[in-house]
Parts: structure tokens; C-alpha cells; sequence
């Protein structure tokens, strides 16, 4: 039907506001970096930084040692401040917050730790409930919500272990359940696979491609490792007339348009598109990087 005057149109919103909201909500990038310059000394880190993950969207970000990766997950969650430029989560411009304010923005933001950052002292229950009972959940919710959790990582009969009875991937997985608690839609990965075999590697992807593709959670994703990228942009999650996760090939019945890439040499983006686009680029860094440096 064409719409030909405002009562019609006004009607028309009246009749499905919550759709527009929806719609109009999802517009708006849960992370935005507009120029973003930051310098240590006469060290310059991020020079002219600007990208955007959009809701649901995993953007894998690349880069050698020192190029300014895990410098961007910590303007995003408020621990330094840029030099100049402007950063937006959720269209909430929190570049000039203070630390009360940005406790307030890290609730909705889950960070995944390199090395999983578990509280030696703490057994897995008490590591992935610390949050909540911070925040004054009552007892009997807190359970719910750690077993749900750890059934999401796949570790409910690690429920009880101490953390020095983890495999390092094991480590790693109970740091995504801690970090996944309260249900986030940004998550922060900073160099997840750091350090494992590539079977455990792969069990990470996995579950940042089962946020991405079954729990529309917005991530960042740092990583150096280029089977990472193969992982996170080769394959999707969905769910099988079963029940049950499962995960295919794009190709076979899509093309994932999710996820994409940035790279960072010396503090400037040198790339920023899709796998396709990285693997067929002719610039000599990125083939040596591509390559394995």
C-alpha cells in the first residue's frame, strides 16, 4: 500500500511502534570510534581510529604485537582515555566519563580475559557468580544463572572444581561464562586463543559464533592468529529441527555478512572489510601477515 498523507503515515506508527523502535535501535552501532588518537609520551598508539561494530556483528580486529589492538578494548571499557577523538556505545558518547559512570556502561559489556583472569581462591561457581553477588542477586538466582552459564560453555560438571584443576581451555571457557553473566550484548575478546592447542581454539570461535549467531551479542574479537579469522568467518551456528547447535559452512546456505575485519599496523586501520576482501589483498604487510609473518 503507498502512503499518501501524514494521517496515514502517523497511523501507520501508531499501529506498530514497537517495530519502528526495534528497527530504529538496531541502527544505532553498539560501538563507534570516531578518530580516535592516543599517545604514550612520543609514542603515538591509535592514530585516527574510527570503525563501528553494529548490533550482532563480530569484528575481528588484526594486528602484530604492539600495533594498538588491546589498547582499543580499554577505551572501550573507560580504563584510559583518548587524546582526541569521540567513543560511542550503544549512541551514548562515554569518552569524558568518570569511573562512576562507566561502572554503569560495563554492566551491559562482557570481557573475555587472555588468560581467563579466574580468581585462583574461587572454585568455578564462585568465580562466574562473583559479578552477581556483587550486585546483590539473591542466592537462588545466582545458581540458576551460573548453571545456565556453564551449560553454555559446555563445563556444568566442572561446577565445583578450583581453577588450578582446569586445563587452560577450560580456564578460558569458565572466563566466557563469568563474562556472559547478565546476559551482556557487547562481549570483548582479547586474544582468547592465546597460548592453546588448535582443537581448544576452535572450541572458543565456536562460542563466540554461538553469541554472535544465536544471542545477537555485538563483539570485538583481538586476535593475531589467522585461524581464528578462518574459523569466525568460515562458519555460522544454528539450530537443527532437534534442537541442537549446530554449525555449518557459510556457503551452504549463506553468506555471513556478521562479521568482518580490521587490521592495525602502527596505529592506523591498513584494512577493513570482509575475509574475501583480506585474502585477495595485495599489500605486502598483509600478505606477510596472512602468511604467518
Amino acid at each position: 500500500m503507498v502512503i499518501t498523507d501524514d494521517i496515514s503515515m502517523a497511523e501507520k506508527h501508531e499501529a506498530a511502534p514497537s517495530a519502528l523502535s526495534v528497527e530504529m535501535n538496531r541502527i544505532v552501532p553498539a560501538i563507534e570510534f570516531r578518530d580516535v588518537h592516543l599517545a604514550f609520551d612520543d609514542h603515538k598508539v591509535l592514530d585516527g581510529i574510527s570503525f563501528t561494530v553494529r548490533k550482532g556483528e563480530t569484528k575481528i580486529i588484526l594486528g602484530g604485537s604492539g600495533s594498538g589492538k588491546s589498547t582499543i578494548i580499554k577505551l572501550v571499557l573507560g580504563l584510559i582515555k583518548p587524546d582526541a577523538g569521540r567513543i560511542f556505545i550503544d549512541g551514548e558518547d562515554i569518552t569524558d566519563y568518570d569511573e562512576t559512570e562507566m561502572m554503569r556502561v560495563r554492566k551491559k559489556i562482557g570481557m573475555v580475559f587472555q588468560e581467563g583472569a579466574l580468581f585462583d581462591s574461587l572454585s568455578v561457581y564462585e568465580n562466574v557468580a562473583y559479578r552477581l553477588r556483587e550486585q546483590g542477586v539473591p542466592e537462588e538466582e545466582i545458581e540458576q544463572e551460573v548453571r545456565r552459564m556453564l551449560r553454555f560453555v559446555n563445563l556444568e560438571d566442572a561446577i565445583d572444581k578450583m581453577p588450578n584443576e582446569l586445563s587452560g581451555g577450560m580456564r578460558r571457557r569458565v572466563g566466557i561464562a563469568r563474562a556472559l553473566v547478565g546476559d551482556p550484548k557487547i562481549v570483548l575478546f582479547d586474544e582468547p586463543t592465546a597460548g592453546l592447542d588448535p582443537p581448544t581454539a576452535r572450541t572458543i570461535c565456536e562460542l563466540a559464533i554461538k553469541l554472535r549467531d544465536l544471542e545477537d551479542v555485538s563483539s570485538i574479537f583481538v586476535t593475531h592468529e589467522m585461524s581464528n579469522v578462518e574459523y569466525l568467518t568460515g562458519e555460522y551456528a544454528t539450530i537443527d529441527e532437534r534442537g541442537n547447535i549446530v554449525f555449518e559452512e557459510e556457503g551452504e546456505r549463506l553468506c555471513l555478512l556478521n562479521t568482518k575485519i580490521i587490521m592495525i599496523r602502527d596505529g592506523r586501520i591498513i584494512f577493513s572489510g570482509t575475509d574475501e576482501e583480506l585474502f585477495k589483498s595485495e599489500d605486502p604487510y598483509i600478505r606477510w601477515f596472512i602468511r604467518g609473518k
